[in-house]
């Protein structure tokens, strides 16, 4: 957990991330500050800080070394609990060391360090300086842009943000136990007797492990209108800006550009890195009724066997782009054109499974995050979504129909059309509520996806999604809270009519088009690995460096552009040309 308390002076800020980590033991304490032996009230200052430490806490000095704090952060381990107090100190003792005020080296650095600390709990301190006055003077302008710059880069790197007024801690987002933005916990709900739902199960890959509803606690309750961040504008454009500026060989990435500025923004940086630690997600949920025609739980039970042995498509393009894979047996959802899907505590369940899977995967290093989905009746499930919520005609949206033998199956694919036609005609007169929608329509799968969506979101991880039921989940997703799609990345809409509308409302534009139909999951797999060379080419090229020429002694600038132009049309080859008559002129 690493979180960032901010507060102008006097404010309580120390105090509040004392508190924060007043639970702990032992605890390293990092002062930034350099004492003065001329400056009795910084001297008592310091003390009050030094009285108010446990004596079990360990302080570490880094105010004359401000290096070190970068050093002592990436050689955190998981037992250790660190409060640095705090950052404007060491910004001011780095660039006085440093001496260039115009440089961000110093502060990505610290930020990539904040973003790699192992440590069980992380907390620091900063300055909010920029709700004053426009300092008056040169070097405080510099200090008041850099801190504010610290501060954006850092905030990025963290789970949560609080803001100290007055000795009030408003948290901006996350916190040390709950995230604000996480809907409000309520008592679980018990099942309505219409559909029962089958238990969740949740499988890793080599690890053995389960993970039940049975065992998750409280069931979380969700509404609409969520509060979620928002990526870093900002770092996106200068990300993409900062591209013009490599030295390239060719004209650039083309096409690529999108990934990079979608990095920069999602990390908060404007030299983004490539997704070092994938996870991809694959969800399990069948369907009875007509949504299900030509598959069977049987072809779903070896899709889900082929994931967690390790072999099969998805397996392999996992393990070539170093993902890991999670398996989850997402809860059975009945006859949607009869009747709705599933019951609403299904759907409250099923949407607390998916936010804390995202939860989880945040807490364990992973940085980029896939979704999958391999159930029976899926496409007809996501198409119905779609359909509702656009208004658009299924028979234009329902892929072709590909049976377990590989051959077209047209006869299922009218059964489809009719069921969700039916389906469509059974809820036209219900809300369009994300909560209703997934009751009436979605099943387990797409209700699980959609708490994955809000939960990545939450935690600022970034999704790839490829396929109808992820991109289903995003549109309700969306109506729960609106910042959920800038989280999204799609790299090939495999041709499929309804990811191809569903994107296009989204606003969620694919940067390939190659058409693959890989399975869902598979084919933004296959695109990682170009994802990540486009973000190692933006991180590691080297910038271009512009030759700056003053004017010779005696010219003005515009005198100088004259003569400059003159010397270039005289160096031309064309200026030592010869000139030929031309035939007409004889």
């Amino acid at each position: 957990m690493r979180l960032l308390v901010l507060g102008g002076i006097r404010s309580g800020k120390s105090e509040a991330a004392e508190a924060l980590v007043a639970d702990s033991g032992r605890v390293r304490y990092v002062a930034t500050a350099r004492e003065s032996t001329s400056d009795d009230a910084w001297t008592a200052r310091i003390a009050a800080h030094k009285a108010r430490r446990p004596e079990t806490w360990v302080t570490e000095e880094a105010g004359s070394s401000p290096e070190r704090l970068a050093e002592l952060l990436t050689g955190a381990k998981a037992e250790d609990t660190i409060l640095v107090d705090d950052l404007g100190n060491w910004l001011s003792a780095a660039y006085d060391s440093g001496g260039d005020w115009s440089s961000e080296a110093a502060i990505n650095a610290l930020a990539d360090a904040v973003r790699s600390c192992g440590a069980g709990r992380l907390v620091l301190v900063g300055p909010e300086v920029g709700l004053g006055v426009l300092p008056a003077t040169a070097a405080g302008r510099a200090f008041a842009d850099a801190s504010g710059l610290l501060n954006q880069r850092v905030a990025a790197a963290c789970d949560g943000v609080a803001l100290v007024v007055a000795g009030e801690v408003s948290w901006l987002r996350g916190g040390p136990s709950e995230a604000t933005v996480a809907p409000v916990v309520a008592p679980a709900a018990e099942p309505a007797p219409a559909v029962v739902a089958e238990p969740f199960v949740f499988e890793s890959k080599g690890a053995g492990s389960v993970l039940s509803t049975a065992d998750g606690g409280d069931t979380l309750s969700f509404s609409t209108g969520m509060e979620l961040p928002l990526p870093d504008e900002s770092t996106a454009h200068e990300a993409a800006e900062r591209l013009l500026t490599l030295r390239l060989n060719g004209a650039g990435l083309g096409g690529l550009v999108p990934i990079v500025r979608f990095a920069g923004g999602v990390q908060g940086r404007p030299d983004p890195r490539p997704f070092q630690q994938p996870r991809v997600l694959v969800l399990r949920g069948d369907r009875t009724g007509g949504f299900a025609a030509g598959d069977s739980a049987d072809a779903a039970d070896q899709r889900l066997d082929e994931v967690v042995e390790g072999t099969g498509t998805l397996a392999m393009l996992a393990a070539t782009a170093g993902a890991s894979v999670q398996a989850i047996d997402c809860p059975s959802a009945g006859p949607a054109e009869l009747h709705d899907a599933i019951d609403d505590a299904t759907v409250d369940s099923a949407l607390t499974l998916g936010w804390r899977l995202a939860d989880a995967a945040a807490n364990e290093g992973v940085d980029v995050l896939v979704l999958g989905a391999c159930g029976s009746g899926s496409d007809a499930a996501a198409t119905a979504i779609v359909a509702v919520l656009t208004g658009a005609e299924p028979s234009a949206l329902l892929g072709r129909v590909v049976d377990s033998t590989g051959f077209v199956d047209d006869a299922a694919w009218i059964r489809k059309i009719g069921a969700i036609r039916d389906a469509r005609h059974r809820v036209r007169a219900r809300s369009r509520d994300p909560h209703v929608m997934l009751s009436m329509l979605g099943g387990g799968d797409i209700a699980v996806a959609t708490g994955i969506v809000l939960g990545a979101a939450s935690r600022r991880l970034p999704l790839l999604i490829d396929g109808p039921v992820a991109i289903a989940a995003a549109l309700v997703a969306r109506d729960y809270g609106a910042q959920t799609r800038h989280w999204l990345l799609m790299p090939d809409h495999g041709d499929n009519p309804t990811v191809k509308l569903a994107s296009d409302v989204l606003g969620a534009a694919p940067f390939l088009s190659l058409r693959l139909a890989l399975g869902e999951g598979a084919t933004a797999l296959a695109a990682l690995p170009l994802i990540n060379t486009a973000l190692t080419i933006a991180a590691a090229t080297p910038l271009r460096t512009a030759a700056v020429e003053t004017p010779p002694e005696g010219l003005s600038e515009q005198e100088h552009i004259e003569a400059e132009i003159q010397r270039v049309v005289a160096d031309s080859p064309t200026a030592e040309m010869p000139y030929v008559k031309p035939s007409w002129e004889d």
